[in-house]
């Protein structure tokens, strides 16, 4: 065959794999003469495994008796206008001979899916362009690439005219032109035609070549196929991995495109997702069939990684069968459980002898597919003698009834047939039919031609009836274009379009292999789910790996328990030891490691986290705080009616020789003191915290600087009184305020300057890990001893002017109250100092000691200070008098006698005071004698103590020589 040629980037050159001798070195645009093709017998094969299957073809099939296998003449024919080829895989692969045994699902129910839907676009008018029928010319590839290939070789002989302006002679009858071609099933065959389709501009649609190369449309532009690719099949067995929970997984595929791309892109999702791969491994299938040592090998290095029970398998049903024989003679019968391709998913020759137990629990993705309408029945009431137009058929009649039918052809399988077949079977449901789930893509790619053919008619021959003369024959550029623009509703209503790269819709569908419920003997594909739009919907209920088991376990290691942190064994984190974490410690979100809870949180149950412990704090209503709020409540209200007391009899002449002024005072201070107790119980604040800070020291300021100036006052009188007779300073009422509050300040700008220095605030304290306490920052170390310094100073001071007047007159014996209060506060302090460090641990205890001792303090104050006054006021009224001034002069010792009256309306309360204690009589009972009774007198109390008139004067009093017998003992 002769004829120019116009050349194209990407086509092929040199030596074809099957005889077809090509020009090499073709420059894009250029015309080439002679151009020739020359198909022969003879094989030109570099591989060494091809030249030994090529061998054993004529070793096996030069001669059964009187026939040749196989019989490559064959051809299922279509009359029509247009020629469309097929390309079947009509039978199976063999390692001994290039044809094996008829494939009954993607072979001949394929090969009829076709030829019925060109039944159906040759009778519907809205399909069929008027007065044109498309007809077919059908081919088995025998699952072969190489054999495939030379099968195709017969689609382009009619087709050199369609790349070439000019006509040309052959040397043998012409063949009709091929419009395209819908096939192969395989995508290693696929890819070979699809290399030789291109160089003659043949458009090419395979319905179940998956293979992702074939989406690059630069290196194959004629190729299209009806099927998703497998790149988005591989996005689907990953989400069935994720949904199972697997992390560690093998995976197993045949030796082909196919497989091999396949194989890739799971590999790369499976490492996009973390999930470890344990093992990979191949099935031989370019290279030949494998022996059964070979898929024994396979499964030996399977079992070598046994954690790994999950197992992808992208492969086609004849090798996977072949695998899971291989399974039942290692006796891993339901080890594994498999995640399989659309290879073999679904297919029945993948669990016939007797492998169901082998396959049962398998879940495999198959595209999204819908029955062709009417195609069963149509199948269903096929039999030889109906269907003349498949050469293959009476094929498949003797595999599926194992009998010879009359008259046929002798194969190398019907021969072991010793019954003759009656003529009146049928196929059922019941007696092994089973349906091909992915008819529909072999409809499609069939009527995606039949649409773009008959566009194309209406555009280019203005839908006349017949071909016109652009369209006889059709340019295949032309029709390229318009199968890549195609739109329809398949027969099987499902609607269909190409993608951009000549890709089908990706839509899948999830199968089980499961034995059917109530009926353990048998087995079936079930659907359980679907993989659309990247999003896996899955019925758990619905999958079934064995009738025991539900979701198997794939990891190299088990699962940690909650308590146990992850350690890996390698950088691939896909086995891993664990390791026992401690009480207090979580385990971090990437389960790798143990950390400490914080202080103040423990872990969770799971460990999973840190969760606060919860907070605690001196309540309200725990039982130390509602004592001590008990024995400050009944403080307080002693306190309260003393108060009440004092006001009331604030002119008696108890109450005044008291010192009315700083009574009120120190009784105010412990009232506070009190009422502290209920700020130190309180919820820890900011605010609260503040506020016992402060308060600890000035309640206590204001309580000794009333008492430190009482005392302050009785020394100097009597100190001042041995040295002058002048009046003492600031013993006033007006004075004695002044220096009380000055010593207050003093408490008031340490306060200050502490809360500037170090602000208050609430913390949380750790005592212990399972401890965590809401406290004031002041209570946890001994800073509250700040506040507690300066009157633990005016105690120190008070406590020695209490000693200094220890030997003043009975009269004066206040300062004997004074001084037992300020010894007895000494032992309360020193008991509550060591108390108060050696209960750092416990805050409760701390604060509660505090309170006691507060509380402690404020009644010895009280008790002693006021008990006696209050006994004279409530039950000896009698003695709340001053005796009234006796008329006697006072003379002092230059006999000067002046006599003097002093009227109670016009002396101060101090003045007062002095009087009532010094009782206006010459004779005390309590032991003071007179050494006179007129003029200059000294009174004596019998310790050497003496105090004169003069002293008297020097505070501005003068006494009568006579006194009453009262006995004031204040």
């Amino acid at each position: 065959m002769h004829g120019h040629v116009r050349a194209q980037e990407g086509d092929i050159t040199g030596a074809g794999e099957e005889g077809i001798e090509l020009a090499t070195d073709v420059k894009p645009n250029t015309y080439i003469e002679p151009y020739r093709v020359n198909v022969t017998q003879k094989h030109d094969i570099d591989d060494e495994e091809d030249e030994a299957v090529w061998q054993k073809q004529k070793t096996y099939t030069s001669r059964y008796g009187n026939f040749t296998w196989p019989r490559r003449e064959q051809v299922a024919v279509v009359e029509g206008n247009i020629t469309i080829g097929g390309l079947m895989m009509v039978h199976e692969r063999s390692d001994s001979i290039v044809c094996g045994k008829v494939m009954p699902q993607g072979g001949i129910q394929a090969t009829e899916a076709m030829l019925f839907t060109l039944d159906r676009i040759n009778s519907d008018p809205t399909l069929k362009i008027p007065g044109v029928k498309l007809g077919a010319r059908i081919k088995d590839d025998c699952d072969r690439d190489t054999y495939g290939l030379e099968q195709a070789v017969d689609f382009v002989r009619g087709s050199i005219n369609n790349i070439g302006g000019s006509k040309y002679e052959c040397d043998e009858e012409s063949p009709e032109v091929i419009a395209g071609v819908v096939g192969a099933s395989s995508s290693v065959t696929s890819i070979q035609v699809a290399n030789l389709l291109k160089l003659f501009r043949i458009p090419q649609v395979s319905f179940f070549s998956t293979s992702p190369v074939l989406s690059d449309s630069n290196r194959y532009p004629y190729f299209m196929r009806t099927i998703p690719s497998d790149k988005n099949q591989a996005d689907a067995m990953i989400a069935l991995v994720k949904h199972f929970n697997w992390t560690y997984v093998s995976v197993v595929y045949e030796e082909s495109s196919y497989g091999q791309w396949g194989f890739e892109e799971v590999k790369d999702r499976l490492l996009q997702n973390d999930i470890c791969l344990a093992m990979s491994d191949k099935l031989k299938k370019d290279s030949g069939v494998a022996a059964e040592g070979a898929y024994d090998d396979v499964v030996k290095r399977l079992k070598q990684k046994s954690n790994a029970r999950g197992v992808i398998v992208f492969g086609s049903d004849q090798e996977v069968g072949e695998l899971m024989k291989a399974i039942k003679r290692a006796g891993m019968t339901g080890h594994f459980r498999w995640i399989g391709s659309d290879g073999w998913g679904g297919r029945t020759i993948v669990f016939k002898d007797g492998n169901q137990p082998m396959v049962e629990g398998a879940v495999t993705v198959q595209p999204f597919a819908q029955p062709i309408e009417g195609f069963e029945d149509y199948f269903l009431n096929l039999t030889p003698e109906n269907n003349q137009r498949n050469p293959w058929f009476i094929e498949y009649w003797e595999d599926y009834f194992r009998c010879k039918y009359k008259d046929s052809l002798p194969t190398p399988f019907n021969a072991k047939y010793n019954t003759s077949c009656r003529g009146d079977e049928m196929q059922t449901k019941q007696n092994g039919y089973v349906a091909e789930a992915q008819l529909q893509y072999v409809s499609d790619a069939t009527l995606a031609f039949a649409v773009a053919l008959k566009r194309m008619h209406q555009d280019v021959c203005g839908g006349n009836p017949g071909l016109c003369a652009e369209m006889d024959p059709v340019p295949g550029q032309k029709l390229k274009k318009y199968l890549r623009e195609s739109k329809f509703t398949g027969l099987s209503g499902v609607p269909f379009e190409f993608l951009p790269n000549g890709d089908g819709v990706p839509s899948y569908r999830i199968l089980n292999f499961r034995r059917v419920p109530r009926r353990p003997e048998e087995f079936e594909w079930v659907t359980v789910g679907e993989f659309r739009d990247g999003e896996l919907k899955i019925n758990n209920s619905e999958i079934r790996f064995t009738l025991e088991e539900t979701m198997p376990m794939s990891a190299c290691s088990k699962p940690c328990k909650a308590d146990e942190a992850i350690i890996y064994v390698s950088k691939t984190k896909c086995c891993w030891s664990c390791v026992k974490c401690y009480t207090y410690q979580y385990i971090t979100a990437n389960g790798e490691e143990c950390k400490e809870c914080p202080y103040g949180t423990r872990p969770s149950e799971k460990k999973d986290r840190c969760l606060p412990i919860p907070e605690e704090y001196l309540r309200y209503n725990s039982g130390i705080a509602i004592t001590a709020m008990a024995i400050s409540t009944i403080g307080i209200i002693a306190t309260s009616y003393i108060i009440i007391v004092f006001i009331k009899y604030k002119d008696t002449p108890v109450v005044k020789a008291s010192g009315r002024e700083l009574s009120f005072v120190l009784l105010i201070g412990i009232l506070m003191c009190y009422a502290l107790t209920f700020l130190l119980v309180a919820k820890p604040t900011d605010i609260i915290c503040g506020s016992q800070r402060i308060g600890v020291g000035f309640c206590f300021s204001i309580c000794y600087a009333a008492v430190l100036t009482k005392t302050n006052r009785i020394a100097r009188i009597f100190r001042s009184g041995k040295r002058t007779a002048k009046r003492p300073k600031f013993i006033s009422p007006k004075s004695q305020l002044i220096i009380c509050a000055s010593v207050v300040a003093v408490q008031i700008i340490i306060g200050a300057i502490w809360l500037v220095l170090r602000p208050p605030k609430s913390t949380y304290h750790f005592p212990t890990r399972e401890e965590n306490q809401l406290v004031c920052e002041s209570a946890i170390g001994p800073q509250y001893i700040i506040g507690f310094m300066y009157p633990i100073v005016l105690i120190m001071v008070c406590t020695f002017y209490a000693f200094l007047t220890r030997r003043i007159p009975e009269a004066f014996n206040e300062s004997k109250h004074i001084g037992f209060t300020m010894y007895t506060t000494c032992i309360i302090w020193l008991a509550f100092v060591p108390i108060y460090f050696s209960t750092a641990n416990n805050i409760e205890i701390r604060l509660a000691t505090m309170c006691f001792s507060i509380s402690l303090s404020g009644t010895v104050l009280l008790a002693c200070m006021f008990t006696p006054k209050l006994y004279i006021i409530i039950l000896h009224p009698e003695r709340n008098i001053r005796q009234s001034m006796m008329s006697g002069k006072l003379t002092s010792k230059t006999n000067n006698s002046n006599s003097a009256r002093m009227d109670s309306g016009t002396q101060s309360d101090a003045e007062m005071e002095m009087c009532e204690r010094l009782k206006t009589s010459c004779s005390i009972s309590s032991g003071l004698s007179t050494k006179s009774t007129c003029g200059t007198q000294t009174l004596s109390n019998g310790t050497g103590t003496t105090i004169s008139t003069q002293t008297l004067n020097s505070i501005g009093l003068q006494f009568a020589c006579e006194f009453d017998d009262m006995d004031v003992q204040l």
